[in-house]
């Protein structure tokens, strides 16, 4: 199938390496060309903008950090709006509001375009090792269409609904529930650090028994370690998911009181030079609170 890929940050570029191993013809794009560099070597096309990297593709995929980097590769000067074939599918697999996933669903349909809503579940190290969920909604005989394609980058596909912000609303919900769990983290560690309990043998005991979820598992080794660098996904881009969730939450009449309660922690993390760090450093919040070094 040809593929454009736009967007080749840390999960991009990993799930773009598994479509062109799959020996899908790809063309690719990024702000910064260098990162595309890799890709070109093992077969891709490097395009010199977004319009000209969708130029012949059936489907586009974006994977971007946050909305104004959408826009700006849709509807911006160069974006692709214009220059998608009719008929060709935009997976946008970026985690963004549902405003604009609204507005891109609206515009899609009026070039005669198809328009998927794809964020996925998983750090870097699953993008490499295509061990991705894929969260998708739109109409279905789109999503059957593209079905073979999220197969190679993620090892399951949750089909959401027939409205594309529903698979937006899914991914911040999770990202959500992420964040709450890496301040509980951070807050739990903190007491028991305060009274000489040895955290890696307290995390042991957490994941052994009552919390045996692979986000305990993965967010702990990380909060005891305090291994925040190289960021998997940076704390100022969490902060930014905790807002649209609670833009979300405002747009339905959805009190969401602990996500204001991490909006706030994630912000004393950034006025302490956290922003580039990984976010499971939200937990150094709680102990700096603490006392705790």
């Amino acid at each position: 199938m040809k593929i454009a890929f736009i967007g080749l940050g840390n999960m991009g570029h990993a799930m773009a390496h598994n479509l062109l191993k799959a020996d899908h013809q790809l063309v690719i794009w990024n702000r910064t060309l260098e990162k595309g560099k890799a890709l070109e070597g093992k077969g891709a096309k490097l395009a010199s903008s977004p319009a000209e990297a969708v130029h012949e593709a059936e489907v586009v995929f974006t994977m971007l950090a946050d909305d104004p980097a959408v826009e700006e590769v849709v509807f911006g000067n160069g974006g692709f709006l214009k220059s998608l074939p009719r008929g060709a599918v935009h997976v946008s697999s970026s985690t963004i509001s549902v405003a604009l996933s609204e507005k891109m669903k609206k515009a899609h349909e009026e070039h005669g375009q198809h328009y998927l809503s794809a964020p996925v579940f998983g750090r870097p190290e699953a993008a490499e090792t295509a061990k991705l969920f894929v969260v998708v909604a739109g109409k279905h005989e789109v999503i059957e269409r593209c079905r073979p394609l999220f197969s190679v980058i993620g090892q399951k596909t949750f089909v959401m609904g027939d409205d594309p912000a529903m698979a937006n609303v899914v991914k911040l919900s999770g990202n959500f529930l992420i964040a709450s769990v890496i301040e509980s983290l951070g807050e739990a560690m903190a007491l028991v650090r305060k009274y000489g309990v040895d955290p890696k043998q307290y995390l042991e005991m957490l994941t052994s028994t009552l919390f045996t979820a692979p986000v305990y598992k993965t967010y702990g080794r990380l909060v005891v370690d305090q291994k925040f660098e190289p960021a998997g996904f940076k704390l100022k881009l969490g902060l930014k998911d905790v807002r649209l969730a609670l833009a979300a939450g405002e747009g339905m009449s959805v009190p969401l009181p602990l996500a204001s309660v991490i909006r706030d922690q994630a912000l004393a993390g950034i006025a302490n030079g956290l922003g580039e760090k990984d976010w499971s450093s939200l937990s150094q919040v709680a102990a700096r609170n603490a006392g705790l070094k």
